[in-house]
């Protein structure tokens, strides 16, 4: 059986596929990346926004009339908070909420009578990553969070913090190395609530990883910004943890972050940034904004845009607010109008691209090591650029007559000139 699996949203949801793609492997099927060729397709849908949901659905019906032939399994955050609206959407034969999605290839194959070959008949060391060919993977460490940002549904689907044992990470992280992954992104829906649960925290899990495998570069997902104790920074040390980290900020008036019940203060935020670029020049800082939270006044929009612009990020991931139904916000006065949020939302866009412009520049003439991945695009010259990413997150690309040589590798380069939304490179 050939199975198809797609997803919407978050990094966490592509560590999910990671997971269930090997799962699938080890008893006896087949990935493909189309799902026209596909007997089974799996979908981890989002929920985050509203639009979010709609993407969801979409995505459903339009893989549905790809291949309606197929087996349709509907799984992620969209899935457990519409459950009934899910199973109802043509072509959908499974829906797998998130509390069940560790046991998501089991309940799939047992419920849709799937036959299953032992898992001795597949070849060994068979790579789990599934779709593009990617040299970095992601890996889910934590689901779950404890708290209760009042805009955040996430933490509804998600349900409680649950965090794997550090040795299943160390393992997974180890043969996915073995397999030719050279980049791990650790992921999860509270990062930094990792081990709670199992007397351990997000700073023994790096240094357990650091120390227990070899993979060359070790990256972050997006972290809350109180999560980050004093011995957090001394991790960054160690070259093989990436300088790029993204702290979701969400407003930059601490009213706003008190009627969403933030837990970090705009001066606490700062005083974080300023001692990650003081330790390693060129760190990489991106951030989440919500644009027209309820009751954002000008005044606070002003604050926000100001305290954003002062502080400088690689870049951001804008938002506008929109009401998720079992929110406390959505239950909050002085909702935004769409015309205001709109107008503060393309303001921030040109914020956004210059200081992206700004920060690409400070970085020329820098030598970096580049992972260099497998797309590629043609120049007018009849060569080809290799596009990669620096440790510190920026996307660059390398004019070459052999793109085989380069990928997956991890090779110096030299930032030569900003090409609007990547850097060229020179290889050194």
């Amino acid at each position: 059986m050939w199975v198809h699996l797609k997803t919407l949203g978050c990094r966490l949801n592509e560590a999910e596929l990671e997971t269930w793609a090997m799962a699938f492997q080890q008893a006896g099927h087949g990935i493909t990346r189309t799902p026209e060729n596909a007997d089974l397709i799996i979908v981890n849908s989002c929920a985050v926004t509203q639009d979010a949901a709609r993407k969801s659905r979409r995505l459903i019906r339009r893989i549905h009339r790809t291949n309606p032939a197929a087996k349709l399994v509907v799984s992620g955050c969209y899935a457990t908070l519409d459950k009934e609206e899910a199973e109802n959407l043509m072509g959908v034969d499974l829906v797998i909420g998130n509390q069940d999605k560790n046991r998501l290839v089991a309940k799939t194959l047992a419920e849709l009578n799937i036959d299953t070959m032992p898992s001795m008949s597949t070849e060994p060391g068979a790579v789990s990553l599934f779709s593009r060919g990617r040299q970095r993977a992601f890996i889910k460490v934590q689901d779950g969070c404890r708290y209760r940002c009042t805009f955040c549904i996430v933490t509804v689907a998600r349900g409680a913090e649950r965090s794997r044992p550090l040795q299943e990470l160390v393992d997974e992280i180890n043969k996915l190395h073995g397999q030719g992954i050279h980049e791990a992104i650790i992921t999860g829906v509270h990062l930094g609530g990792y081990g709670s649960d199992i007397d351990s925290n997000l700073t023994e899990l790096i240094e357990t990883l650091l120390a227990q495998t070899a993979i060359p570069r070790l990256r972050l997902g997006s972290l809350e910004p109180w999560d980050l104790p004093q011995d957090f920074f001394g991790l960054f040390n160690n070259p093989r943890l990436l300088p790029h980290l993204h702290l979701p900020l969400q407003s930059g008036s601490d009213s706003v972050l008190r009627r969403m019940a933030r837990r970090c203060k705009t001066d606490e935020f700062a005083a974080l940034v300023k001692q990650l670029r003081a330790k390693i020049p060129h760190f990489n800082i991106t951030t989440d904004i919500i644009v027209g939270f309820p009751g954002e006044t000008e005044q606070e929009w002003q604050d926000s845009f100001d305290f954003i612009q002062k502080t400088g990020f690689g870049h951001i991931h804008i938002f506008s607010y929109s009401p998720r139904q079992g929110t406390h916000a959505a239950t909050l006065p002085g909702q935004v109008a769409e015309h205001i949020k709109k107008q503060r939302s393309q303001q921030l866009h040109q914020l956004t691209e210059s200081m992206r412009r700004a920060f690409f520049e400070d970085n020329l003439d820098c030598e970096f090591d580049v992972l260099w991945e497998s797309q590629t695009e043609k120049t007018a010259n009849g060569k080809q650029l290799i596009f990669g990413y620096t440790p510190n997150y920026l996307r660059v690309a390398c004019e070459t007559s052999d793109p085989g040589t380069l990928e997956n590798r991890i090779t110096p380069a030299k930032l030569i000139a900003n090409a609007g939304h990547y850097i060229l490179a020179g290889l050194r």
